[in-house]
């Protein structure tokens, strides 16, 4: 999935519309956060007074002396009324801080949580064909770290740069009434800072992509390896997957410290120039207090707003380079969220509560890459109820008849119809609670059998749970377990046996209680006793039921009413012809022989 540059302006037009339904909080953090403008500036008020009114006797200013009365010609009442203000300013600053942290949190988080929510929600949207084509981990990654983007460019982007451009704009005011010369010496710099920020910020944005791009790879790995632990351990090459992953890790911290190098190194001519800018004020300032121009206290004064007035400057250059780099997340995460689905809802679909189960393939070509064909003007047609075999050398395309009746993906060319209308005239929730899917490795989460078993149909109540459990001969070996229905399986399982899991999996299949079932060979790697149990099961479960089985073993071919072969991309029905023939040219190992093998086929 690449990712297309986009310029500032495009993104911030992205964000804000990604953000509008926060701005109304994001709003009231700013208006928290320009409070601590004034906040800040009153703060050194009460040492200037303490200076020049309490030790050095100089009256206050008229306001002041009009609103104390008599505790202005007193030095040790004055002294405890500038201690008062002192705690006051300091109680409101905490204050301010407080709230603000607290409705920054409510806010952002709901922010971020509302975004990953979407991105999730259209990885889910995205076809099958799609996700294997791209991997999971690069849209892991882009969920979980790319979508913090968002929540930074506003609350610690967007809002501190506002908060300084008011800051700035209030102080250098300030500065500029209490003494021109120091104020427009202190300005001085501002310029320099401009140039230097722009010239560095298209470094820092290629730098950042690029190690996220890496961030993501080394994900991949983490996630590759421990899905695939038990073959890792098998071949005994964890050390070889741990190299890669040293590797890879080498890689990322390489170009970590290459951006941390030209972060800092901007960082360092920032702050060494408003150290310049500090020296002049204090140079000017000095020769002000000699020559009689300033009193102590109002150099102390202008050279705190001074201070004031470069952090917001200091800010504003940090925070203009370090958006580069979320500015390339948030482009990674909006590539993820404008990904077109390949399988589109309708604009107005056809109703469908339980159908018939009649199917049929209309000259159908498809291609997972968009290059070589899986299938090649496929025509048939299964009325409802029949059981169907479909059999092919392994990678011949059987499966994906399958992934096209259920919609995982759409035809190339041609149409797949359910009773009688294109699955694309149907909402993809109604059409998929047609069918229920055995696949040949069940998959089952890492939670309690009743959950799994109820994950075809949530809302089941436990006795329908129990009942789907007997009907695929579970029951008893459930009821033996010490914690029963409650027992939890483990990751994917790895508790339960193959068959355990293959039961439970066609436990889940009773419970959906659809009218077109797709069976991916569920016998083909268990005993010979759990076999039978199984296929008991299934012949209660393909009753009255349109049927598809993966054949993988020639005696599940024996209960099919048509048989369709698979070569090459092209099906082939099978009518009054022998097994010999339907099976013909099906390479050794893609079928496995069984004790009876009769004829079946249509």
């Amino acid at each position: 999935m690449p990712v297309l540059p986009r310029s500032d302006t495009q993104l911030v037009r992205r964000l804000l519309w990604e953000a509008r339904a926060y701005l109304p909080g994001l709003g009231g953090v700013l208006l928290l956060e320009l409070l601590s403008t004034p906040l800040a500036l009153l703060a050194p008020v009460p040492m200037k007074l303490a200076v020049d009114s309490v030790i050095h006797g100089r009256p206050l200013p008229q306001p002041l002396r009009s609103w104390l009365g008599g505790v202005a010609s007193n030095p040790a009442e004055l002294l405890l009324w500038v201690c008062g203000l002192s705690l006051l300013f300091a109680l409101a600053s905490q204050l301010q801080s407080l709230f603000s942290s607290l409705l920054t949190v409510h806010t952002s988080q709901r922010l971020l949580l509302d975004f990953r929510s979407r991105l999730f929600r259209h990885a889910e949207d995205l076809s099958l064909s799609y996700h294997t084509r791209k991997g999971t981990t690069d849209t892991l990654y882009r969920i979980q770290t790319d979508a913090t983007s968002l929540e930074w460019v506003f609350v610690d982007g967007a809002i501190p740069l506002l908060r300084s451009s008011f800051a700035l704009v209030t102080t250098l005011y300030v500065v500029l009434r209490l003494n021109v010369k120091i104020g427009c010496t202190a300005l001085a710099i501002v310029p320099v800072l401009f140039l230097l920020t722009r010239a560095t910020r298209p470094l820092l944005r290629s730098q950042s992509r690029e190690l996220k791009r890496q961030e993501s790879a080394t994900l991949g790995i983490i996630q590759e390896v421990l899905g695939v632990l038990r073959v890792v351990k098998a071949f005994g090459q964890e050390e070889r997957e741990r190299r890669r992953f040293t590797a890879a890790g080498e890689s990322c911290v390489q170009r970590r410290l290459r951006l941390t190098l030209a972060d800092g190194t901007l960082g360092l001519l920032i702050n060494f120039i408003a150290a310049l800018g500090l020296t002049a004020v204090l140079y000017f300032g000095v020769n002000d207090v000699l020559a009689g121009v300033l009193t102590i206290g109002e150099m102390l004064l202008i050279s705190s707003y001074v201070s004031q007035l470069y952090a917001p400057l200091k800010t504003l250059s940090r925070k203009t380079v370090s958006l580069q780099a979320q500015l390339a997340g948030a482009e990674r995460a909006f590539a993820l969220l404008d990904e077109p689905s390949e399988v589109p809802e309708p604009a107005v679909p056809k109703p469908l509560e339980r159908a018939r189960g009649a199917v049929e393939f209309q000259g159908v070509c498809f291609s997972y890459d968009g290059k070589r064909a899986v299938l090649e003007d496929v025509s048939f047609h299964v009325p409802p109820g029949a059981r169907v075999g479909i059999v092919g050398r392994t990678g011949a395309g059987k499966t994906t008849l399958t992934f096209l009746m259920t919609r995982f993906g759409d035809p190339a060319q041609g149409a797949v119809l359910l009773d009688g209308v294109d699955l694309r005239e149907y909402s993809i929730p109604d059409l998929r609670r047609q069918f229920a899917v055995v696949f040949q490795e069940p998959v089952l989460f890492a939670t309690t059998i009743a959950e799994n078993i109820a994950y075809a149909r949530p809302e089941a109540e436990m006795e329908e749970i129990v009942a789907a459990a007997q009907a695929a001969n579970i029951h008893d070996f459930i009821v033996g377990l010490p914690d029963g229905y409650a027992t939890r399986v483990g990751e994917r399982g790895a508790s339960l046996s193959g068959g355990e899991r293959q039961r439970i999996g066609l436990a889940r299949a009773f419970l959906r209680d659809a009218p077109i079932l797709i069976l991916d060979e569920p016998t083909s790697s268990v005993d010979v006793r759990t076999e039978a149990l199984i296929m008991e099961a299934v012949e209660r479960l393909m009753e009255g039921r349109t049927t598809f089985i993966i054949a993988h073993r020639l005696n599940t071919l024996d209960a099919c009413d048509l048989v369709l072969r698979v070569e090459n991309g092209r099906v082939r029905c099978g009518g009054a012809a022998t097994m010999d023939e339907i099976t013909a040219g099906i390479g050794e190992g893609d079928l496995a022989p069984a004790a009876s093998s009769k004829g079946s086929a249509l």
